[in-house]
């Protein structure tokens, strides 16, 4: 199965605001509530997918007791360590009319080196099943931005293929750790190469770039597209998988989404290409829908089929 590991879990609550204006009193015109935070958003999607996926971390609290809570609801397997201090709660304004999103994260609860040795132990028994291990999102107080580039190095020792998907300096870390998988969303990358990406040369560069820094594999993910540098057989290929624009509703989310349909797409043996336009489709269908990691599979499945996939030549020197 697929393993996705989720240190700075949220309830999420993601409220609907039309004219959302600052310093007025509105009234949301609805409203969501659930388990969040990336890696429970990758977990929600693969779920969604019928991939097989038990998602795991960090949780604490009355919000951890409903994070678990509510992935069980959800039918998504889940064997969290439990905490002392308080899992986060985070808060996204979807305004429609306007097309934009406001966000207001918590930063998460402090942890203990003791709560997170027990994670370490958890991680090495479910990884013995586990053919991913997907490291997602920030994290919380009081662990070094070393913990994922350790837990990459402890697992790729024994075979896993481990997948990263966070930011900063565990980011950078953690790509020198040498990942089966990184991927960041552009602006995360463009952060860890160091340069904005104007044009598709920018992309190549950027994708050549983090894997000449550790990783063997590199999935730079936009809302409804992605670049992809994929090493197979002996051979390194470049992608740039894209679809015509979907009007999103509630992007939130979507990278998640996206590296969930790619992660199916390879765990079910299908080729680079059907797996980029499964990720580009998924990610399509989950703008269109509020909270994080939801979308119809026959909307992504339908969008799937219009997927363009490129193979892209090297930029040279």
């Amino acid at each position: 199965m697929i393993v996705t590991v989720t240190l700075n879990a949220a309830v999420d609550r993601t409220l609907t605001v039309p004219n959302f204006q600052f310093g007025h009193r509105h009234r949301a015109s609805n409203s969501l509530t659930s388990a969040g935070g990336k890696g429970i958003n990758v977990a929600r999607a693969l779920k969604r997918l019928e991939t097989p996926v038990i998602a795991t971390g960090l949780a604490g609290g009355r919000a951890g007791d409903r994070i678990v809570e509510d992935l069980g609801l959800e039918g998504i397997l889940s064997d969290f360590v439990r905490i002392s201090d308080e899992s986060r709660t985070s808060i996204a304004v979807v305004d429609p009319t306007a097309g934009a999103l406001t966000e207001v994260y918590e930063w998460g609860p402090a942890v203990r080196p003791e709560e997170l040795q027990m994670l370490s132990d958890k991680l090495h028994y479910l990884s013995r099943v586990a053919s991913f291990v997907v490291f997602c999102g920030s994290l919380p107080r009081d662990v070094e931005n070393d913990f994922y580039a350790q837990a990459i190095h402890d697992l790729t020792r024994r075979g896993i293929k481990c997948v990263l998907d966070c930011e900063g300096e565990p980011l950078r870390l953690g790509v020198e750790a040498e990942p089966y998988l990184v991927s960041p969303n552009q602006q995360e990358a463009e952060s860890l190469v160091g340069q904005e990406f104007m044009d598709e040369e920018d992309f190549v560069m950027a994708l050549d770039t983090i894997a000449d820094l550790g990783a063997r594999n590199v999935l730079i993910t936009q809302e409804t597209a992605c670049f992809a540098l994929v090493r197979e057989e002996r051979r390194v290929q470049r992608f740039r998988a894209s679809i015509p624009r979907v009007e999103p509703i509630a992007p939130v989310g979507a990278g998640d989404v996206l590296l969930a349909g790619y992660l199916s797409g390879r765990f079910n043996g299908r080729s680079v290409g059907d797996a980029l336009r499964t990720a580009v489709g998924c990610a399509a269908a989950s703008v269109v829908e509020l909270g994080a990691g939801r979308f119809d599979p026959r909307e992504a499945s339908r969008l799937a089929d219009g997927v363009e996939v490129v193979e892209l030549a090297a930029v040279e020197a």
